[in-house]
């Protein structure tokens, strides 16, 4: 879900930094030597001030809002994370996290932490600013801070199945954000935090805080979260799918709600609208939670719901990857991959910076959600890991040239006449020079587009006996019935 903007930003300056040149007024780019420099400050409505300004100054002009502290001392000078953290502290408050007491002597401490964020929109203005309050959960002890911890999140591929039905049936999709989700689950176990940085309690200063509800940091905090609104789904009825533990389904009569969850956020389309608000109205008189609308921007996915259909793409995300990696703008190209190129572990190459490898490939396979048209580079590329030789990263450079041809490239899921699960496989022959594993692939479509695919490699001895097995077959099959 990834990717900064602010972090991105930082980066790219910092790799374009050594290149930029010291800006020079008019006056010194002037063959005159003696000339006086013009004042920054100079201004007249006939002669507008002319200077050069650098990228970091434009760039810290148009985003120091966005910029996010590194710690509680720098963040308490700005009223905007102020208060962010009053508001943090007001809704850990409100759902009575926390007692203060005396710290028993036989149990530990866990300390918190501040954590800044600054939220963007789709169009990549400031949404807000949040300040998160985390316990620093790796100090916890197992066995006695915590036990159980997984806790499941919705699949890409249950979501586009979801987005792909209710474009098929011509339903609208609405979204909900819980604030401070995991402050609304309950502990089982004892677990105590000192107090936070700027709120200490006058007179009780040597106290902490014994945990009723979880704390973000805290290992067990998604696990019971998750344990929490799975009951109340329960407890209002819905029922939930045995391959998918995060889709909820609510059948009353001929009315139909469908509710996707992924840690914080709801997704949910139906075909009854009555029905639809007022789950709206129940989920937020249980919880604090924003009413984001239709479903606009989901894991950094756009979602564009029209009376054409639903299309989803990541431009932005794109954008980002080509702006850290300095080719936003650059010269494109019109395929992925060179036809028939093949490529090896160790192919004798220099060695490319494998921690930029594995930055850029990982994001190529997450904007596989909505491109299914780089699935093949994504995995191909993601072979090569461990030590990524200068022949990948070139090859890893080429989809990202792919990627400025193909920003406004995504899914547009469309009502057909007739909607059917449909199902493509396809493998090539021993085609890895490596191990001479065969690559096959699969991939589903629900109606209109797309929903679901993979690609993995295979022994190609495995392959020889499916194909032997399947030539016995075909033989025994000619000799009984010609």
């Amino acid at each position: 879900m990834p990717y900064a903007l602010v972090q991105e930003q930082r980066e790219i300056l910092g790799e374009h930094q050594e290149e930029e040149a010291t800006p020079q007024t008019p006056a010194a780019a002037g063959n005159n030597s003696n000339a006086e420099p013009v004042s920054p400050n100079y201004s007249s409505s006939e002669s507008p001030p002319l200077r050069t300004r650098s990228l970091n100054d434009i760039y810290e002009t148009c985003n120091f809002s966005g910029i996010e502290p590194e710690s509680f001392e720098e963040a308490q000078k700005h009223e905007v994370w102020v208060k962010a953290m009053k508001d943090e502290i007001r809704m850990i408050e409100k759902n009575q996290t926390w007692e203060l007491v005396d710290l028993p002597k036989d149990r530990d401490v866990i300390g918190v932490k501040w954590i800044f964020k600054t939220k963007f929109n789709q169009d990549g203005g400031i949404q807000k600013h949040k300040a998160r309050l985390v316990a620093r959960g790796f100090t916890q002890k197992p066995g006695i801070d915590f036990f159980e911890i997984f806790a499941p999140v919705a699949r890409l591929e249950t979501i586009r199945t979801l987005i792909a039905l209710a474009a098929q049936k011509n339903w609208l999709i609405y979204q909900l954000d819980v604030k401070s989700a995991f402050l609304n689950g309950v502990l089982k176990e004892e677990v105590y935090v000192e107090q936070p940085q700027g709120f200490l309690v006058e007179g009780g200063e040597d106290k902490v805080y014994k945990l009723k509800k979880a704390l973000y940091g805290l290992k067990q905090a998604p696990r019971t979260w998750y344990a929490e609104i799975d009951k109340y789904f329960s407890h209002s009825g819905f029922q939930k799918s045995q391959s998918e533990p995060t889709l909820y389904i609510l059948k009353k009569g001929a009315s139909i709600l469908i509710v996707s969850l992924y840690v914080d956020d709801l997704i949910f389309t139906g075909n009854d609208e009555h029905l639809i608000q007022q789950f709206k109205k129940d989920m937020m008189s249980t919880y604090e939670m924003s009413d984001l609308g239709l479903l606009h921007y989901f894991l950094g996915i756009e979602v564009s719901q029209t009376e054409n259909g639903i299309f989803i793409s990541q431009k932005k995300y794109a954008e980002n990857i080509l702006k850290k990696f300095n080719l936003l703008g650059c010269k494109s190209v019109a395929t992925p991959l060179i036809a028939n190129e093949k490529m090896r572990k160790f192919d004798g190459a220099k060695k490319a910076d494998a921690k930029k490898y594995r930055s850029l490939v990982g994001s190529f396979l997450y904007l596989t959600a909505t491109r299914p048209d780089i699935m093949f580079a994504a995995s191909l590329l993601s072979r090569y890991m461990q030590e990524p030789s200068q022949i990948h990263f070139r090859a890893a450079k080429r989809v990202l040239r792919y990627l400025q041809g193909t920003l406004d490239y995504g899914i547009l899921f469309t009502a057909v006449e007739k909607s059917r699960l449909i199902g493509y496989t396809d493998s090539d022959w021993a085609g890895c020079l490596d191990d001479m594993k065969s690559t096959s692939a699969y991939v589903f479509s629900l109606g209109s587009a797309y929903v679901h695919g993979h690609q993995r490699s295979k022994m190609w001895w495995h392959n020889l006996l499916l194909k032997q097995s399947t030539l016995q077959q075909l033989r025994q099959h000619h000799k009984l019935y010609g």
